[in-house]
């Protein structure tokens, strides 16, 4: 970004990349993904590099508001410095603390999940998979963020740019309003949780493998599905693979975890969303 300020340029937009697209290695992948979209079909975008720091998220959980509007105006004075208007992020978090929360510390912008400004792309036909693209086919469950669901009520973007890729997308009994969080909101992703009979993750992707397998008696058997959201059971295949789609870096974590702890890693893969698109773009993200 200051590199563009010296020249006298704006950019389109400024691509937040957070904390887990900068420093965790698996998400890291998501931020190079979602930039060569970008670069593929021509937006003019900054990123703040070094100037970057946390929004504040964890700590505002976590019961420290001193730490969070410290973090949070150290960043907005970077914003209005360089006039700022839009921001686009990948994590559901930095999304909503700067388009919710920011505002009443006098941050005021223009901010979009990379859920939705994918979508926007693809409605320009800007980004237009060709016959679905090698996910073709495939079977893939979507993950709702609390952060961008429940909290935003963004339910519709993710899915219509899953929709381009031509795949079986297979909806959980417990999805939207009424999904399961993955277990790190609140940040409950910075320590180990309390005891008891089962981690929600791991709950979490026991419905995610079981809605790929379309096994019915798995599904029968969960708790929390209101009658009036549960869809129909996917068809039972003998083929378990699949793909869990999340558009969250701490979903990503959790998900993986799970598929992990049920020993299901040769037959089911965790991707972001922007990943499927440059995949199918063939951007090799």
């Amino acid at each position: 970004m200051s590199n563009l300020a010296a020249a006298g340029e704006e950019p389109e937009i400024l691509f937040w990349v957070g904390c887990a697209g900068a420093f965790d290695d698996r998400y890291k992948r998501v931020t190079r993904a979602f930039v060569q979209i970008l670069e593929h079909v021509g937006v003019k975008y900054a990123v703040l590099g070094m100037e970057e720091t946390c929004t504040g998220d964890p700590a505002k959980r976590a019961g420290n508001e001193f730490l969070f509007q410290m973090q949070a105006m150290q960043n907005i004075t970077t914003f209005e410095g360089y006039g700022i208007k839009k921001i686009v992020t990948a994590c559901p978090h930095c999304f909503n603390t700067i388009k919710n929360e920011y505002p009443a510390l006098g941050g005021n912008y223009e901010v979009i999940h990379h859920s939705t400004f994918l979508q926007q792309l693809i409605n320009e036909g800007r980004v237009g998979v060709s016959g679905g693209g090698e996910f073709k086919g495939q079977r893939i469950t979507f993950h709702d963020s609390c952060y961008l669901g429940r909290s935003n009520n963004i339910y519709e973007a993710p899915r219509d740019v899953l929709a381009t890729l031509d795949a079986d997308l297979v909806e959980m009994k417990r999805s939207k309003a009424n999904g399961l969080c993955c277990g790190a909101g609140g940040a409950q992703m910075w320590k180990e949780p309390e005891p008891g009979k089962k981690d929600i993750n791991v709950e979490r992707t026991e419905e995610a493998l079981a809605t790929l397998d379309g096994n019915a008696a798995a599904l029968a058997n969960l708790n929390g599905v209101e009658s009036g959201n549960a869809g129909a059971t996917p068809s039972a295949r003998t083929d378990q693979r699949g793909i869990i789609a999340v558009s969250c870096p701490f979903c990503m974590t959790m998900m993986s975890d799970g598929v992990k702890n049920k020993e299901r890693e040769s037959s089911v893969q965790v991707f972001d969303i922007a990943e499927l698109i440059a995949t199918a773009e063939g951007l090799n993200a």
